[in-house]
């Protein structure tokens, strides 16, 4: 399989002489093309600040990140706009959808921004509505739909351009169990089905079961990985809960 993602050695330090933390400290691995990779540490162990760097929301105090082969940590301007238009897709906790646009509208205007051919759209737009079982609800404003729909349709709008990269943030962190699970679910299919890479940052070990592989960061560095291969679900879930067991802090542990 091909490299997708590849972070060398990056550092992010904040703070001055007398006062410095280390939020990232020489952290490095690769990510493949379909992989669905999870992040997990504690809170303040450094994973958003780590999701943040590759998505270029932040910037690194050292090393480099590549998608697809280019360092993404030289770009500026209009390079790094069309980088993360064109290669990166997001899911948040906030939902970001627009509530003046229908779930459909939502989801066409992020082909619409990368000039996908308007007599394509629609094909684009059924095919992943399919994937997520959200073909009943595309009608509708987000005013009009439950929290796991909206994400749903958010999750949508990030895959419908076919990114390098589907970077997830916590993203059950505002919705119920039954909608989460659904979620998971969807992303799931989104990794198997479209062949979507995704790395997910999360706290929650259930969350992390159903990725394919897990990196767990502590104090700024990798302190562990594990990866599913043939285990079920479940006991990929007890692998994790014995490392979030040595890794201490404030992890989720619901099945």
């Amino acid at each position: 399989m091909s490299t997708i993602l590849k972070v060398e050695n990056i550092e992010k330090v904040y703070g001055n002489r007398s006062s410095i933390t280390h939020a990232l400290n020489n952290i490095s691995f690769e990510v493949d093309r379909e992989d669905f990779l999870g992040i997990m540490g504690a809170s303040g162990s450094g994973k958003s600040t780590l999701l943040n760097c590759i998505s270029t929301i932040d910037t690194v105090t050292a090393g480099h990140v590549y998608v697809q082969g280019s360092d993404i940590t030289t770009l500026k301007g209009n390079k790094l706009s069309k980088f993360r238009r064109e290669k990166l897709g997001f899911i948040f906790q906030d939902y970001n959808l627009l509530d003046t646009l229908t779930a459909y509208e939502n989801i066409s205007l992020a082909l619409s921004i990368i000039n996908y051919p308007k007599n394509k759209i629609h094909e684009e737009i059924d095919k992943v509505a399919n994937a997520l079982n959200i073909q009943n609800i595309l009608h509708k404003y987000p005013y009009q739909m439950s929290g796991g729909q909206q994400q749903r349709i958010a999750a949508a709008r990030a895959i419908v351009t076919q990114p390098s990269l589907l970077l997830a943030d916590e993203p059950t962190g505002a919705l119920d169990s039954k909608s989460a699970k659904m979620l998971l679910k969807s992303l799931e299919i989104l990794n198997k089905q479209q062949q979507a890479t995704i790395l997910m940052v999360t706290h929650d070990a259930y969350n992390a079961s159903f990725c394919k592989r897990i990196i767990f960061i502590k104090d700024g560095k990798i302190f562990n990985e594990l990866v599913k291969g043939s285990d079920d679900r479940q006991t990929f879930f007890n692998r994790i809960m014995e490392v979030v067991a040595l890794l201490g802090g404030d992890i989720s542990d619901d099945f």
